[in-house]
């Protein structure tokens, strides 16, 4: 079992993720960070919290994230991708339960041994984790990010990727903290692209009650990606692939380089990493992911999603926490 903290803002795609993490037989979620992003940080927190009610995790521990930058720039969010409330057109019910404190984040990280942080969004309430805490490497495994954009466009300026964009300082405090990071980058997380016919699949051979949400999700998220890039067959499922990768690491391709972000000007968030020819890596450096294995992840994303009746899967997990 992979143990995960998970630092998210749901956001369709985010929101996908969580759902593929509570139904993948290899991750266990110790926590929901619930942060500023695609939406406002309170619409991040109903959406978590929706989505593990219908999967039957409220249990889990839901942790309030941050509410801006870093920088403290006016978050900028994305309605014409995410639909108003970031679950496209559903309309989750506020929650009105308990939001654990941050600092439980550090008694989780104690209790456990080979804890994985996966940060699939803005990178602010992460950054914190370290500028708040001491010592606290030793009992964090790995961290994977889905951020920053190599060698290729980016998303939401020329150059840079959302994430990274969204908190470029907050980027650059994680890169220089941590030594062992895994990045996902835009250039192959834009590969991901699960089809409808991928969901007609999905939606044929599974009973679970988190399916018809993740269709009635994917059907609104392809429709805005088709118009955002005509001619694109589907979607691109960014942060179920970083979770994908941290549970199958042979699957991908990866080159350690040291990484920053720029933090002003026309170039804000724009990830840089030197990929000349005789370059090199130093210890601590960052393994950046530049290829992964296209099909491998289609398969595992429709057998994880579909496999499972009614979720024998979610009552082991609940049984495992009893």
């Amino acid at each position: 079992m992979k143990k995960i903290i998970l630092f998210a803002d749901p956001g369709i795609d985010d929101s996908i993720a969580i759902m593929y993490a509570l139904m993948h037989p290899q991750i266990e979620v110790l926590a929901i960070v619930s942060s500023y992003g695609n939406v406002t940080k309170q619409k991040a927190v109903d959406n978590a919290a929706f989505l593990l009610n219908k999967a039957g995790f409220s249990s889990i521990p839901m942790i309030g994230g941050t509410n801006s930058p870093l920088s403290g720039e006016t978050p900028e969010y994305y309605p014409e991708i995410h639909g108003p409330d970031g679950l496209g057109p559903l309309t989750p019910p506020p929650f009105k339960g308990r939001l654990n404190n941050f600092s439980d984040l550090y008694d989780i990280l104690h209790a456990h041994t080979d804890v994985t942080i996966v940060d699939i969004g803005r990178n602010t309430a992460l950054a914190h984790l370290f500028l708040l805490g001491s010592d606290i490497e030793p009992h964090i495994k790995d961290i994977f990010l889905m951020g920053g954009a190599f060698l290729v466009p980016g998303n939401v300026t020329p150059s840079a990727e959302a994430n990274f964009f969204g908190d470029p300082v907050a980027a650059n405090i994680i890169l220089q903290r941590a030594t062992t990071i895994y990045i996902i980058p835009l250039n192959v997380t834009s590969k991901a692209v699960i089809t409808p016919h991928h969901i007609q699949q999905i939606t044929a051979y599974s009973s679970h009650p988190l399916v018809p949400i993740i269709k009635e999700l994917m059907d609104y998220y392809t429709e805005a990606y088709q118009t955002l890039i005509p001619g694109i067959k589907g979607a691109p499922l960014h942060d179920v692939l970083t979770l994908y990768l941290m549970v199958n690491p042979g699957k991908g391709r990866y080159v350690r380089r040291s990484v920053s972000v720029l933090v002003e000007g026309e170039g804000k968030g724009t990830s840089i990493a030197d990929f000349r020819p005789g370059s090199r890596s130093k210890p601590g450096d960052p393994a950046i992911c530049l290829e992964f294995d296209v099909q491998a992840f289609i398969d595992d994303f429709i057998f994880t999603i579909s496999s499972s009746p009614i979720s024998t899967r979610a009552h082991l997990k609940r049984e495992d926490r009893s």
